[in-house]
């Protein structure tokens, strides 16, 4: 008998049909809820067949490779790491509307010439169905190259995937959403390593004093604009000043709370569609 509710396990299974299927696949392994609970049915059904690839750039917290690594680690899962600048990928650093897919169309290249190296011919992302609500330019790269994405495929949402994380016992079944540090730019804005190291250690004070969704988006130079559920919002106002003095150490002259609270692609908003 499943142990997954009756209404995921024709999704489950046919994951676990899509991989065993396939033979072999490479992952692209961010470490975050998606990409981890992927990984996992992959290696479940394919063992050694299955290849974790993670992208390290200055767009990535330190963090989240230190656990992408520990994942594999304890899972006995074959990992690769690829070191990647984004900043050196021309048009990248000037930040326009489609860097997503100028980034994306690069790491997946590379990931693709890994994989091929290594005799696996599918290579897979971590979409699910609801990344198809936002303005997202890098998907359109992934299927240009021939990405799998067999949670979208699978009809998997994010509210399915943290609930059968949870069941299987996964670490990440809880972790808020993460995005790469250059959704934290206005578009147009030059993304420079320092800013992106500016936004980096200032998210991860705040996570370290208890906020666990947020985002910390930058603006010129010099100002910062958290958001934060807002349930979190007398917390933040409690911790003000503190909160202040550490920004301004890292180089915020101003520190601003967007008063809509947190929400997903915010900086896509500005888009015309």
């Amino acid at each position: 008998m499943s142990v997954f509710p009756s209404d995921l396990n024709d999704k489950i299974s046919a994951l676990r049909d899509f991989f065993r299927s396939c033979g072999s696949a490479a992952i692209a392994f961010s470490g975050g809820v998606d990409s981890t609970f992927l990984l996992k049915v992959a290696h479940d059904e394919l063992g050694e067949n299955v290849l974790a690839v993670t992208v390290i750039s200055p767009l990535i917290p330190k963090k989240e490779a230190i656990d992408a690594e520990n994942f594999c680690k304890n899972e006995n899962i074959r990992h690769f790491v690829l070191e990647l600048d984004p900043l050196k990928i021309p048009g990248f650093k000037e930040n326009p509307e489609n860097r997503c897919y100028i980034c994306k169309k690069e790491i997946f290249s590379k990931i693709i010439s890994l994989a091929f190296e290594n005799g696996i011919f599918t290579v897979c992302d971590g979409s699910n169905a609801d990344d198809t609500g936002d303005y997202r330019p890098g998907m359109q790269a992934i299927q240009e190259l021939g990405i799998k994405s067999p949670l979208l495929e699978c009809g998997f949402t994010k509210k399915d995937i943290r609930e059968l994380s949870k069941i299987m016992g996964l670490p990440t079944w809880n972790r808020p959403s993460a995005a790469c540090l250059a959704s934290r730019f206005v578009y147009g804005e030059t993304i420079t390593e320092n800013k992106l190291k500016m936004v980096e250690n200032a998210e991860e004070f705040l996570h370290e004093k208890g906020f666990l969704q947020l985002r910390v988006r930058i603006h010129g130079e010099n100002l910062a604009r958290i958001e934060v559920n807002k349930e979190y919002f007398e917390k933040i106002l409690r911790a003000k000043e503190e909160i202040i003095n550490y920004f301004r150490s890292l180089g915020f002259v101003y520190t601003t709370l967007d008063l809509i609270g947190f929400r997903s692609g915010s900086m896509n908003e500005v888009i015309r569609k």
